[in-house]
């Protein structure tokens, strides 16, 4: 569980593998198994250090582990670590509560946030490399001086944030208490992994600030911490700041690892659990292997045959060819004291959870009665090794730092990626069938089935109320330093040039832009139509969506599962999909592979043959997906706003998926005459980044791509909104604990001069953690676990939205409390001080868009896609810099009309509609959970 909810959502590509083709002939030799430079050291302390220098970007990225989790958790206590984890953002002796935000947000940081998992606990930010001191120092004060000021009122806002993460994560989710059940049923109440990381509302709420301090002196002492440093730094230099930040500090008692027995499962269990769900969906657990230890590799192999992916056997059987089921998911979840392997699959409309059960039944038993092809062992493997490389792109957030910081914890070696390829490498057919075999037998499994119903949420206890005088804080452990009582003061400003790519048109006119980037031997590609759900006819919203799915579900010469097959064995991932202005085929592939994978990219382009059995799959599946977003509140929100802001006659104003009706209608011969249309060579741009040089892409693109006919696009035109006139929008969800709220309404598009003022403005008013809604409804009043403000600029004026779950009971005080902080940024200019901060937070945090491949190619689409000039990145740092206070009040007050947004509810209409009606809203309209009118 995170500290903070993160703030946009990264497109996942599909796994595609594949079972029952032959191998490939000749394979080539497996590629040198990579090596991550690092220098370990240990303090006099016990603080580990590990240091990564890599010159790639002018950021560093600085990540703490500290070696504790739900595993060290007291009885009564579930939910502790996390609890604590949210703690170490209050204030600290030198660091004011919320200064720390404010600071590093300022200085460009990103990834900026902390986790907790049963084993560890971690904190990291991503810093430009001339604030890698300001990090230190925060990172610091956590470690050395919380204890100083820690006092119940801290404790009581953490506890308050917390409960409305579970609420939001847990309660509100679907199937969010199914798999609590599940871990509860894993293991007896005794077992530190019993409780979802998270814990329950009772047993958060009772935490006392005597335990609070005793975890953070017990646990949090630096002999029991790593900190990893990787990025755009001097090695002997860094080595000296970590000394003079953290060399002073005491160490603690030595924290002896927790030594736990894990009961066998010697007969299945079985349960059933209600949730607000359409689609039932059945679990299954086994208790396996520890992490790193003999069969957990084997395992995550197992995982990526069944379910990894089209291919999977789960999926080529249940989902393709029987189509009973919706999705299906496997995952070896790797943990010190024992891992779990887990399945899980949700019905199509009409099943239920006995003839899931029974399917996946069978594909278990052939498993361990025959065992896989040594086809589908490669394939695994290979697209695990894919994924592996991938992880390490990002230094900062999941990436290389926090991925060498788990070596460390769990093998005591920092460098331990080549011997974990290794052992994956070695995973054979005969290993799999073994440990299927060992490990996934019937009796010694959990079995959960989801099915829809009223969920029970157990005791949900009101909060105490906290008097305003702050308790005295205890002393604490490590003696004042008068020189940390300010921040540090930053170096100079990085200088960096963002790319622009070099781009060449071939004679069809597709564009190609290309951006070298040897960094790692990756290579991700994006095809880009300048048609996206724009270009729906009035009466088939959700075309554009379904005729990027269906480009990989067969083309002239290829099946559906031969393009999973071709492109698992190359260990790539292929991925279609469409937004309001564009659709879009992705790729990512090892560099050894890209033409290969590229030629397939090509081949489901230019010859998609929109089979009619394929389209009959994806029609039902596409119905399916409908079932599971009516399930998802926040979803609904999204596309009620849609509907209440561009009306039914417009091509915005539905989600990507269109409506039932609209999917039932749709003929092969629409989704052939979409792409014949609009996917054409002089509508598309090709952008590639990673290890490949201009020469060699242009010698591919034009093997692959110059026999594309030339044909001119249709036009697109978008006609005017015509939303609702109502500005109060109601989605009844009887029983909710939280609404999901939106306040939106038109305003911007994407080649607007005002873009620099208006990012700048939003940093400050919710863009930011630290900004003035999310301090609001989270930090102050403890509503949230966060609401965000953000833009959609599309080539049409595209929406502001303000989105957010709030507890049920404070939806009226929520959206009051929004309205406030939109009004007084439009009154008042911003102060010096948090300009500034906002500002420097858009310049400074621009290099992480260009982090790794698929980020860049998604940043150098945007001036294709919008028309911007071709040096748009690099211009864009000095147009921020610009800003001023006057012109974000200006853009505040040409863009944000407190009188016309409107106010999107997703919640239980029973109690949140009498706490809005005094808001001067007017009247409610209802709309149906696909966020029609009814």
């Amino acid at each position: 569980m995170n500290v903070r909810p993160p703030l946009s959502t990264s497109l996942m590509l599909a796994l595609a593998l594949a079972a029952g083709s032959a191998p490939a002939q000749n394979p080539a030799p497996a590629p040198a198994l990579p090596q991550v430079a690092f220098e370990k050291t240990t303090l006099p302390n016990g603080l580990e250090l590990i240091l990564i220098e890599d010159h790639r970007l002018p950021v560093v990225a600085v990540n703490i582990w500290y070696h504790v989790g739900p595993a060290n958790e007291a009885p009564g206590l579930t939910g502790f670590a996390h609890l604590f984890e949210h703690m170490m953002f209050a204030a600290t002796r030198h660091v004011p509560r919320g200064l720390a935000d404010r600071l590093l947000e300022g200085a460009g940081a990103t990834d900026s946030n902390g986790s907790t998992d049963y084993d560890r606990t971690n904190y990291y930010d991503t810093v430009p490399t001339n604030q890698l001191e300001l990090a230190l120092w925060v990172h610091a004060d956590r470690m050395g001086y919380l204890l100083d000021v820690l006092d119940q009122t801290a404790l009581a806002n953490q506890q308050d944030v917390v409960r409305n993460e579970r609420r939001q994560s847990v309660e509100n989710r679907p199937y969010g208490i199914v798999e609590e059940a599940m871990n509860h049923a894993l293991f007896p109440k005794t077992h530190p992994y019993y409780a979802s990381v998270i814990g329950s509302h009772a047993d958060i709420q009772n935490a006392k600030l005597a335990d609070v301090r005793d975890f953070f002196t017990r646990y949090y002492g630096p002999n029991n911490a790593s900190i990893v440093i990787a990025g755009d730094i001097d090695k002997a230099k860094t080595r000296a700041l970590v000394a003079k930040y953290f060399g002073s500090f005491k160490r603690s008692a030595p924290v002896a690892k927790p030594n736990v027995a894990t009961p066998p499962i010697v007969r299945e269990r079985r349960l059933t659990v209600a949730d607000r769900i359409e689609l039932p969906r059945v679990y299954m657990a086994w208790l396996t292997p520890p992490a790193y230890q003999p069969g957990d590799a084997e395992l995550a192999v197992t995982a990526q045959i069944l379910a990894g992916g089209k291919a999977g056997r789960l999926y080529k059987s249940l989902v393709y060819e029987r189509q009973i089921a919706q999705d299906t998911a496997a995952a070896q979840n790797s943990n010190a004291l024992t891992s779990t392997f887990m399945i899980d699959v949700t019905a199509r409309p009409g099943v239920d959870a006995a003839t899931l059960e029974s399917a996946v039944d069978a594909e278990l038993k052939a498993l361990r009665d025959s065992g896989p092809l040594e086809a589908e062992v490669e394939r695994a493997r290979n697209t695990i090794e894919t994924a592996m490389l991938t992880s390490i792109e990002k230094l900062g957030g999941a990436g290389l730092a926090n991925q060498v910081n788990q070596y460390n914890q769990y093998t005591g070696d920092p460098g331990f990626l080549p011997k974990d390829i290794a052992r994956l490498r070695r995973v054979s057919a005969a290993d799999v069938q073994r440990v299927a075999r060992s490990w996934l037998q019937p009796n010694a499994r959990v079995v959960v089935a989801a099915v829809p119903g009223k969920p029970e949420l157990g005791p949900d206890p009101k909060a105490q109320p906290v008097k305003a005088v702050r308790t005295a804080a205890a002393a604490g452990i490590n003696r004042d330093e008068a020189w940390r009582r300010q921040p540090p003061k930053a170096g100079p400003a990085p200088k960096f040039t963002l790319p622009q790519g070099e781009s060449f048109t071939l004679p069809n006119g597709l564009r190609v832009i290309h951006h070298y980037n040897p960094a790692l031997p990756l290579v991700a590609a994006e095809l880009v139509v300048k048609s996206g759900s724009d270009a729906n006819p009035d009466d088939a919203p959700g075309l554009s969506g379904f005729t990027a799915q269906m480009l990989q579900e067969g083309t002239a010469t290829r099946s559906a599962p031969q393009i999973a097959d071709e492109i698992a064995q190359l260990g790539a991932f292929l991925g279609s999909g469409s937004s309001t202005d564009a659709s879009t085929v992705s790729l990512l592939s090892l560099k050894s592979t890209f033409a290969q994978a590229l030629e397939v990219l090509a081949d489901v382009v230019q010859h998609p043959a929109f089979p009619t059995a394929e389209v009959e799959r994806q029609r039902a599946a596409r119905i399916g997906a409908l079932a599971q977003q009516r399930d998802n509140p926040e979803q609904v929100a999204a596309v009620a706003s849609a509907g209440a802001l561009y009306g039914p006659k417009h091509p915005y104003g539905y989600g990507q998926l269109g409506t039932e009706q609209a999917i039932r209608a749709v003929i092969r011969d629409d989704l052939y005459q979409f792409w014949r249309r609009h996917y054409v060579p002089a509508n598309a741009a090709l952008i590639v980044s990673g290890d490949i040089t201009l020469d060699d892409l242009r010698a591919l693109a034009t093997a692959r791509f110059g026999g594309w006919p030339r044909v001119l696009p249709s036009p697109v035109l978008v006609g005017d909104a015509e939303g609702t006139k109502a500005r109060l929008v109601m989605v009844d969800k009887p029983g909710a604990p939280q609404t999901a709220l939106r306040v939106t309404q038109l305003a911007a598009n994407r080649k607007t001069p005002d873009y620099p003022a208006l990012q700048v403005m939003n940093a400050a008013l919710g863009g930011l953690f630290s900004s003035r809604i999310n301090l609001n409804l989270r930090e102050d009043k403890g509503y949230s676990y966060g609401v965000f403000s953000g833009f959609r600029y599309d080539r049409t004026p595209g929406p502001f939205v303000i989105a957010g779950s709030v507890r049920t009971d404070v939806t009226g005080a929520s959206v009051a409390e929004i309205f406030k902080e939109i009004r007084g940024v439009r009154s008042t200019p911003l102060p010096a001080a948090e300009l500034a901060g906002a500002r420097d937070s858009q310049v400074y945090s621009l290099p992480g868009q260009f982090e790794t491949n698929s980020t860049i190619v998604a940043s150098l689409a945007e001036p294709y896609l919008f028309d911007l000039p071709a040096d748009y990145w690099q211009t864009l740092p000095e147009q921020f810099r610009r800003v001023s206070a006057a012109q974000v009040q200006a853009v505040a007050n040409k863009y944000l009309a407190p009188e016309r947004m409107k106010v999107i509810a997703v919640g239980d209409k029973g109690q949140v509609l009498p706490q809005l009606k005094n808001l001067g809203l007017g009247t409610a309209e209802l709309r149906d959970t696909d966020g029609q009118l009814p």
